[in-house]
């Protein structure tokens, strides 16, 4: 008996979406001390990650002109090349200009977070730091990649400008602070998903925050007030959810 010529193509189909849905996600690692590239590659165990660990950040950089990953983790302290230098080249490179960058460092200090985010930083982690932490934080990260690769920008005259962090609505622009940015991110790329509080202090803060303080709250209140009453709902005793 013939093959059904139909069961073979829907076959071909749901193996190319199969594959298409399981790539892998490719992360750079630049750290001198080899000790972090097995913490990172022991907390993100549980990813379907592709890791390449690199000691150079000129190196690194390098290797990643060609393998475009999704995220460079990288720390701010290196004898070769200081990591606010090195995150400048990489935001100055056009293959680069999607990748997010984590700094994953020891330094504390308030003017080099300033200068890491000045630079084009993503997210600045602190060593040390436990692996579920920091676990959370590089899926929040993860989950903005696809909000910048996948999904269109604006609709319903509100628009998000991620270059800028700015909210534009109609005319006008709206500059958000980072958390308040990230937050209405979260709600403006899945419109009428409903987020619990769980989920927003997962994937903004990173499950650094206690979740009986009020500051999601507060982020929701100043949103509303920037940007209109009408678009972000409460869904009581669960969360918020974004309206078109």
């Amino acid at each position: 008996m013939g093959i059904n010529k139909e069961v073979i193509y829907y076959a071909f189909i749901y193996g190319k979406i199969k594959r298409m849905t399981q790539e892998k996600i490719k992360i750079v690692v630049i750290d001198q001390d080899t000790r972090i590239h097995e913490f990172v590659r022991q907390s993100l165990r549980s990813l379907n990650a592709e890791l390449h660990f690199f000691t150079s950040p000129l190196v690194g950089l390098e290797h990643s002109k060609n393998l475009s990953p999704n995220l460079v983790i990288m720390d701010i302290l290196n004898q070769e090349m200081d990591g606010v230098e090195v995150c400048a080249e990489f935001r100055g490179s056009s293959r680069l200009k999607d990748t997010l960058i984590a700094f994953f460092t020891s330094r504390n200090e308030d003017y080099s977070q300033i200068a890491g985010f000045n630079a084009g930083a993503d997210d600045y982690i602190l060593k040390p730091c436990r692996p579920l932490i920091f676990f959370s934080r590089i899926k929040a990260l993860l989950r903005r990649f696809k909000i910048r690769a996948g999904t269109p920008g604006s609709f319903h005259g509100i628009a998000i400008d991620r270059e800028r962090y700015l909210v534009k609505k109609g005319e006008k622009e709206i500059l958000l602070p980072r958390k308040e940015f990230e937050l209405m991110s979260l709600l403006f790329f899945s419109p009428r998903k409903v987020f619990t509080r769980k989920e927003i202090y997962n994937e903004v803060w990173g499950g650094e925050m206690d979740l009986s303080n009020r500051t999601i709250d507060v982020h929701i209140r100043k949103l509303r007030e920037k940007i209109g009453e009408d678009h972000i709902k409460t869904v009581k005793g669960i969360g918020y959810r974004f309206e078109k």
